[in-house]
């Protein structure tokens, strides 16, 4: 089995920001607006959070925390995030068998 076939580990305490672009008809406001200040926590608690979002709703979300390269970039679109928690549950499941 060769290095690229191997899984990356991600840390999932390291510190994160959920934060929420304004809308407007469940429409990301990007004239003049940033995202503000959800949440400040562990890139865990964020995802958690942010999964208990309606999914339609996703793409107004980002998680902005220190890259882990290759599966984590520095900020992870709310769209991307179902398959970041995904990995977090299969981590736990490895962790416990």
């Amino acid at each position: 089995m060769s290095n690229s076939a191997v899984p990356a580990r991600i840390d999932f305490q390291v510190p994160a920001a959920l934060r929420k672009w304004p809308s407007l008809q469940n429409q990301r406001r990007v004239d003049g607006f940033s995202p503000y200040l959800l949440l400040e926590s562990t890139l865990e608690e964020c995802l958690r959070v942010l999964m208990n979002k309606p999914a339609g709703t996703l793409h107004l979300y980002e998680i902005h925390t220190a890259p882990q390269l290759p599966l984590v970039e520095g900020v992870l679109p709310g769209e991307h995030v179902a398959e970041l928690a995904r990995l977090r549950e299969l981590a736990r499941l490895q962790d416990f068998l």
